[in-house]
């Protein structure tokens, strides 16, 4: 058994293809610019079995067919690594295609065997410096990099994923670590930015907390191309 915070039946931003998404219920980061803040909550959500879940993505199988697949996201789903390996394994038996979402912010013996069901990995590279990851996430970008050290020694395809905050990444240099960090590991095949957005600040307001980037502005359309044309170049 595990907890979830919701499912998407097609998703088609979480991974190749249509996705079926699950977002698991609990995280132990705390981004400063984190768009799901109602996901952080370990005890909330609803609690489901693996095999539950594996129904209901067969019910959605003939809509992703062999380019999509499932993708389990959060939250974050290396909290519940035992939940998660077996929807995995379920749907691998099967032929789905299974993709996980994660800031790779833990490492464990029940991580390692998620990962030998996982055909693919949206790791969120969050920030180009320790430092950084420190002050925004709650976590040492160290563990980070092992992780994607992991994920290049078991051959994992894997996308590197940051979103683009203005004022705080949105920089060259930032740009240049994402992009040598791509050259580096033959396993990242590609990078995503995401631009930062504030339609989250509802949630905050609902929950009385702080959403400590609200006066950060988001990135222009202009800004995210420039920024793309680099990181493709």
């Amino acid at each position: 058994m595990g907890r979830i915070h919701s499912l998407q039946s097609l998703g088609t931003v979480d991974g190749p293809g249509v996705r079926f998404v699950v977002f698991v219920q609990g995280c132990p980061l705390r981004c400063k610019f984190c768009h799901n803040p109602d996901t952080w909550d370990f005890n909330a959500g609803e609690e489901i079995s693996a095999e539950e879940i594996f129904r209901k993505v067969l019910r959605y199988r003939e809509y992703f067919k062999d380019s999509g697949g499932i993708t389990v996201s959060g939250g974050e789903p290396l909290m519940q690594a035992d939940f998660v390996r077996e929807i995995f394994a379920l749907c691998k038996k099967e032929g789905i295609n299974t993709c996980l979402d994660t800031s790779g912010c833990v490492i464990n013996e029940k991580v390692l065997a998620l990962l030998d069901v996982t055909d693919r990995v949206l790791l969120d590279w969050k920030f180009s410096s320790d430092k950084q990851y420190l002050e925004n996430v709650g976590c040492s970008k160290n563990t980070v990099e092992d992780f994607l050290e992991i994920l290049e020694q078991k051959a994992i395809p894997t996308t590197l994923r940051q979103v683009i905050i203005p004022t705080v990444n949105d920089n060259f240099d930032s740009l240049k670590e994402l992009k040598s960090t791509k050259e580096k590991y033959s396993c990242v095949d590609k990078i995503e930015l995401l631009p930062f957005k504030k339609i989250c600040q509802t949630k905050y307001d609902q929950m009385g907390i702080e959403f400590p980037f609200a006066s950060i502005p988001c990135p222009t359309s202009e800004q995210m191309k420039s920024f793309n044309d680099f990181i493709n170049s």
